[in-house]
């Protein structure tokens, strides 16, 4: 039970520690954000604590130094600089491996060695005379720390408050800085413009502050004009009080207890059978501005106690992903199962066996798709990694470069996420060093100094598109097609396009690097983002723009458990094709082969389109029936056919691993159960066209 807890702990640290890093790069872009601080020191506060309980000594000694600091930073005392940033980036990843579990006398050097530096630290901020910020607190006055409060404020200034230089709209924004903020303006004392001094002030202010600052906080905001004015706060709302019911006061409650109206004149306006605000207007004994400030109160406090009650009622529990794995595996059975009820249901032609089977394909689809939303995770966590990996990798290659993202709540399988990672950071790495150029390169050409690396996620049906996008040199077609010229990839005399004279940064050993760097040059990186493109089942193009940037779009299926597919038939045997590649399906008769002249060429309207007969890829022998079809793919903006028997349907296919024996079988990606229990193989098309175009290159490249 105890390593049970242990694991727990590490699991949340992991994230802790993912948070902090995020919090810290962006801290770096923005070092007076004081909810970055905050951020950060909750982090550290929470790592620290659960450590010491689950017994972690050495990962809550060695936190509790860098949350001295962070809270030295928080109450104003030091400032946020580089050196900080730079040192808790250090410490973040100390702290990993510790949990890593890694102890060796050099990572103990690595601790002491940044533990000195935050004392260091730590001492420069005790001696610092003054805070740096005015507005940073000690602990709330009310409540605990970090629980939400709702004040009520009502600055009243003097009517020469204006004389000695002050403006209150900047008190007012003041307050807006404290948190979620209502303002509202009472002006029944504004006289008729004749009798209006332009020196007075007649205006005051009903403000609803929810904050998790206490009081003190708040007259600090008025500390210089405390004798100009009067100054009443109210706690009006307690995150710690036993009334959580989303419901406020009534109007004529909050006039009374403000004082704007007398207990007497409430009974009298409740008497009337008209909406208590109107009432309250035409009786003469309240203004518009009253009643307006109090459906404000109403309104701010009703959404802080909704919002208060929807962040109760959230719940979450921490499953272990093997568990998931193991329920996902077991969905993927009832599949196939429900598939064979179907299919019998169908055979005994009995209308309230089919009407069950109906049900339960309804049920199994719903809960099919609720299981693999289990697993769905946004890819910003993914793309909040690679932040690191660029302000790390520029500074180690004296460049600048900034990290823009988009589409960070695109959610994708867990697995997938997980595989995708490396491919990830082999391209970003070869859009740093390739792409981007120096800083006094780049104001040469008329560039800022500053490149940038734009990440994307967009869905697009069944898949997610991953763009990464930089605006650096771009590709050198001629230096990339003398390259493969030299490795013999291609001819001399062959015309490509852009295109297929960029995927050949794809071959293995492929670089045009004039000198190995501790970065790349060696050939390495390309082609294993490739292969684990492929091996997802997605597909990865590139655009480029001489000196001006280059485009990488990656493709991938939203999951690898279950896809929508299309069955075919060839002799006797099934095979499965995504359906996400389909385009369409044609008929192929012996005339249409006569016409061809032996060549494996379909038109398709104005197009001539290549295609690949299945029977003799797999060599499947028997009687050719009259009537072929052919299911057109489209891959990478082409299209190729592919020639079956018989053309079954849709179909729900749960993708089952062929075993190690079948690692290296070429054309097939893995196979799946059919209702009558046979086994459908599920076809690699990438492949299957990239072998196509080796051995019958001829044909391909007329085509194009």
């Amino acid at each position: 039970m105890i390593d049970q807890f242990k694991q727990t702990f590490k699991d949340e640290a992991y994230e802790h520690l993912a948070e902090l890093e995020s919090s810290l790069l962006e801290l770096e872009e923005t070092p007076d954000d004081v909810e970055l601080v905050g951020r950060v020191f909750r982090s550290m506060h929470t790592i620290k604590g659960s450590g010491a309980m689950f017994g972690f000594d050495d990962i809550a000694h060695f936190t509790h130094e860098v949350e001295t600091v962070f809270d030295l930073v928080r109450n104003g005392k030091l400032a946020v600089t580089n050196e900080l940033v730079n040192l808790s980036l250090k410490a973040r990843d100390r702290i990993r491996s510790m949990l890593d579990g890694d102890g060796s006398d050099h990572d103990l050097a690595a601790s002491e060695e940044l533990v000195g530096a935050f004392r260091r630290l730590a001492e420069a901020g005790e001696a610092a005379l003054s805070p740096l910020s005015p507005y940073t607190t000690e602990a709330p006055t009310d409540g605990d720390q970090g629980s939400k409060i709702t004040y009520r404020i009502r600055f009243r200034p003097l009517p020469g408050i204006f004389k000695n230089g002050t403006n209150p709209i900047a008190l007012l924004n003041e307050l807006r800085g404290l948190g979620m903020c209502t303002v509202v303006a009472q002006t029944a004392d504004v006289p008729l413009l004749a009798a209006i001094d332009p020196d007075s002030c007649y205006l005051f202010w009903d403000v609803i502050l929810t904050t998790t600052l206490g009081q003190d906080a708040i007259r600090d905001v008025f500390i210089f004009v405390e004798d100009d004015c009067d100054l009443q706060i109210t706690i009006i709302d307690d995150s710690d009080g036993l009334d959580h019911d989303e419901d406020y006061k009534r109007l004529g409650e909050i006039l009374v207890e403000r004082g704007d109206l007398s207990p007497a004149d409430m009974h009298n306006v409740l008497a009337a059978h008209k909406r208590f605000g109107e009432r309250a207007v035409e009786a003469g004994i309240a203004n518009r501005g009253q009643i307006a400030s109090a459906l404000a109160e109403q309104q701010h406090v009703r959404g802080v106690r909704q919002e208060r009650k929807s962040e109760e009622s959230t719940s979450s529990i921490r499953v272990p992903s093997e568990r998931l794995d193991v329920l996902i595996n077991l969905v993927g059975e009832l599949v196939t199962i429900q598939a064979r009820f179907t299919q019998t249901a169908l055979s005994r032609d009995d209308e309230e066996f089919i009407a069950i089977a109906e049900e339960v394909e309804r049920l199994t689809v719903e809960l099919r798709d609720n299981t693999l939303n289990i697993r769905m995770l946004p890819i910003g966590s993914t793309f909040s990694k690679f932040k690191r990996l660029v302000r790390d990798l520029s500074q180690e290659l004296g460049k600048q470069i900034e990290m823009t993202t988009s589409g960070a709540e695109t959610e994708l399988d867990k697995t997938v996420i997980e595989k995708l990672n490396d491919p990830l950071i082999h391209i970003i790495r070869n859009s740093i060093d390739h792409g981007i150029e120096l800083p006094e390169i780049r104001e040469q050409n008329g560039k800022p100094a500053q490149g940038s690396v734009h990440l994307s996620a967009t869905h697009s049906g069944d898949s997610v598109v991953i763009t990464i996008r930089d605006d650096g040199a771009g590709l050198d077609r001629d230096a990339i097609r003398a390259k493969a010229i030299e490795k013999g990839l291609i001819s001399a005399s062959a015309e490509l396009s852009d295109q297929e004279i960029f995927s050949q940064i794809f071959a293995p050993g492929f670089s045009t690097a004039k000198q190995v760097t501790s970065v790349s040059g060696r050939g390495v990186g390309m082609d294993v983002v490739k292969r684990a493109i492929d091996a997802l089942r997605g597909s990865i193009a590139i655009s480029s723009v001489r000196g001006r940037g280059t485009t990488i779009t990656v493709k991938i299926p939203l999951t690898l458990a279950i896809i929508e597919s299309l069955l075919v038939q060839v002799g006797n045997d099934c095979f499965v094709i995504p359906l996400p590649l389909v385009s369409e399906c044609i008929e192929l008769t012996q005339e249409d082969i006569a016409q061809a002249h032996g060549r494996n060429l379909t038109r398709i309207r104005e197009s001539i389109v290549p295609y690949i007969p299945l029977r003799e890829r797999f060599g499947i022998s028997g009687p050719l029936p009259e009537l072929q079809q052919i299911v057109i793919v489209t891959l990478e903006g082409r299209q190729v056919g592919f020639v079956v028997d018989q053309v079954i349907g849709e179909h729900q296919t749960v993708i089952k691993s062929l075993g190690k024996y079948y690692l290296h079988v070429q054309g097939v990606s893995g196979a799946t159960i059919l209702g009558d229990g046979t086994v459908a193989l599920i076809l690699d098309i990438p492949m299957l066209i990239q072998s196509a175009e080796l051995s019958e290159n001829s044909m391909f490249r007329k085509v194009e």
